[in-house]
Parts: C-alpha cells; sequence; structure tokens
C-alpha cells in the first residue's frame, strides 16, 4: 500500500512518543491520518506538525468500546476505508513497584489499555478490513523489547507485551482469507519521554543503576513505513528496531 493510493491510517496514542513520529512520517509521506489518543490538544499538536496534510483528531480512551467504535465510525466517515490500524496506545503503569506491591488496579490499567485496547482496536480494524471495497488492510501492533524480554518490576507491562506477540499471530492467521496483514514491532529505547529515564539511569537485572543508549523515535516512524508501504501480499511479520548498543542482546 503507497501513500499514492491516498492510503488511510489509524494511529493510537497519537499525541505523544513514538505514536506522534509515526503519525507524522505517514502524513508527510501523503497518507490521510486518524489521529486518536486521551487529550485532543496534544493530538493537534501532532497534527500540526504536517501542516496542510489530511488529518482527524478522534479523542479516544481505547480502553472503551465505545470510543473505539466511535473512532473507526468518524475515520471512516471522513475518509471512507482504513488501510492501516498502527496500534500503539500503550502505558508502562507505575514503575519500579515490586509484585507482592502492585495494587490491582494498577495492573489493571495497564491490561485495559495495552492488551485490551490492541484487541478492540485490532477488531474495529478488522471488521472494516474485512467489508470494505477493496477488501483488506494492515494491522501493526506495537510490542516492546519487553515482549521477549523484561525489565526488573515491570510485571504488568511485561505480561501484556508478551501477549500482544499472541495476539499479533493470531490475527495475522485469521486475517489471510480477507487480506489482512498484521505484523509487529518491538522497539528498544527510542528517544520519547517515556525513555528519557534511560539514559540518566535504569534499573539492570543485577540490581545495578545505569545509564543506556537511547535511538532517533524518527528511525522507528520510517521502520513503521515501511512496514506499512508493503503490498498485502507480502508482510514484516516482527521486526526488532533497538539502539544498537543496549542492554538487550546476549548478557549486555
Amino acid at each position: 500500500m503507497n501513500a499514492k493510493d491516498n492510503a488511510i491510517a489509524v494511529v493510537t496514542g497519537a499525541g505523544s512518543g513514538i505514536g506522534r513520529a509515526v503519525a507524522r512520517e505517514l502524513l508527510r509521506a501523503g497518507w490521510s491520518v486518524a489521529l486518536a489518543g486521551r487529550r485532543v490538544e496534544t493530538l493537534e499538536e501532532t497534527a500540526a506538525l504536517a501542516p496542510g496534510a489530511a488529518s482527524l483528531t478522534v479523542r479516544t480512551d481505547v480502553s472503551r468500546p465505545e470510543d473505539v467504535n466511535a473512532l473507526f465510525a468518524a475515520t471512516v466517515e471522513r475518509f471512507g476505508r482504513v488501510d492501516l490500524l498502527f496500534n500503539n496506545a500503550g502505558t508502562f503503569g507505575p514503575g519500579g513497584v515490586p509484585v507482592e506491591e502492585l495494587p490491582y488496579e494498577a495492573w489493571r490499567h495497564v491490561v485495559d489499555t495495552n492488551l485490551n485496547g490492541a484487541f478492540l482496536c485490532a477488531q474495529a480494524a478488522y471488521r472494516q478490513m474485512k467489508e470494505q471495497d477493496p477488501q483488506g488492510g494492515r494491522i501493526i501492533n506495537n510490542g516492546s523489547i519487553s515482549a521477549h524480554t523484561p525489565r526488573p518490576l515491570s510485571v504488568a507491562y511485561t505480561a501484556t507485551k508478551h501477549a500482544l506477540t499472541g495476539l499479533t499471530k493470531s490475527l495475522s492467521l485469521d486475517g489471510r482469507p480477507y487480506r489482512i496483514a498484521v505484523g509487529q514491532i518491538d522497539i528498544g529505547n527510542a528517544a520519547t519521554d517515556m525513555t528519557s529515564r534511560m539514559q540518566t539511569g535504569a534499573l539492570q537485572a543485577n540490581g545495578e543503576v545505569a545509564p543506556e543508549p537511547v535511538m532517533d523515535v524518527a528511525d522507528v516512524a520510517r521502520t513503521v513505513r515501511h512496514m506499512a508501504e508493503l503490498p498485502l501480499e507480502a508482510n514484516v511479520q516482527f521486526a526488532t528496531v533497538l539502539a544498537t548498543a543496549m542492554p538487550y542482546v546476549g548478557r549486555g
């Protein structure tokens, strides 16, 4: 799917970080993009980064089915179809909290956002892509390095990101008859507000606190765009994009 085909994307969590970077990349490449997030003012800031581009801002709490349904209805009403969902909205939850002290409410909030929200958005996209003409589209789920290997004291975030991998595989399999391609990008240490603490010091598995390298979030955005603009006959099932020297491969 190329931008010249007047492609339509939905990007969740588009008001900051990776979501903002990906939305900006797609808008600048000629995509029409529905920007979804909890705060309209930050979505409007994202839209302003690509003046003149075709964007739509929709306040959305992805953990609420009615919000998700309204997001996709508004997108189709404005642009006519959905070619891409970048399933990006997520939260780390309270950091540094031991398992035995993690409040259930905090666990539930992370699960509702990272897993239930991803499912609801994928379901809505799936329904639209299956019925539209021409049929099909692409879903890219934002996993994480934590979909493979946890950080200390991150049980809720890690559990949901592991679950996203299963969601990606299942959606990919079930989408085959309807030309719905589903893949996942696992990102490590992209420079955003969420990862700012990495450069000053992050807790390591051995109990030490050490600074970690980060990478430009624009490199993530370009990777997502590459995945998005493949023809539907091709799919990047899983991509891992990370700061080259971050403590992940091997023993750190």
